[in-house]
């Protein structure tokens, strides 16, 4: 009768951790906390302070803001945000922003 014993190679933590991160799930989660936190980062105070919500679904970032003011004016530099949010998370995560 043969032995159905799974070898196991040593892994180092980060690469542990690398794959438990890599989860879909988990991934997902840490994604939308680094990217509000890029967000207030990048826009400062006085933006961050009319940013209600910030989440992503797919490769579309959806930010709410309560000034609408605010968001007619940043509608104009969505190409920038996106490059800038990508840049910060160094990998183009973000493809589409909506300003709600």
């Amino acid at each position: 009768m043969k032995s159905s014993k799974r070898k196991f190679e040593p892994q180092s933590v980060s690469e542990i951790l690398g794959e438990i991160v890599a989860s879909k799930a988990l991934y997902s989660g840490i994604t939308n906390a680094r990217l509000n936190e890029i967000w207030h980062k990048l826009m400062g105070l006085n933006i961050s302070q009319y940013t209600d919500k910030i989440s992503l679904r797919g490769s579309t970032l959806f930010i709410s803001l309560s000034n609408p003011a605010l968001r007619e004016e940043l509608s104009y530099g969505k190409d920038k945000i996106i490059k800038m949010v990508n840049e910060e998370l160094g990998n183009a995560v973000v493809a589409k922003l909506v300003l709600r």
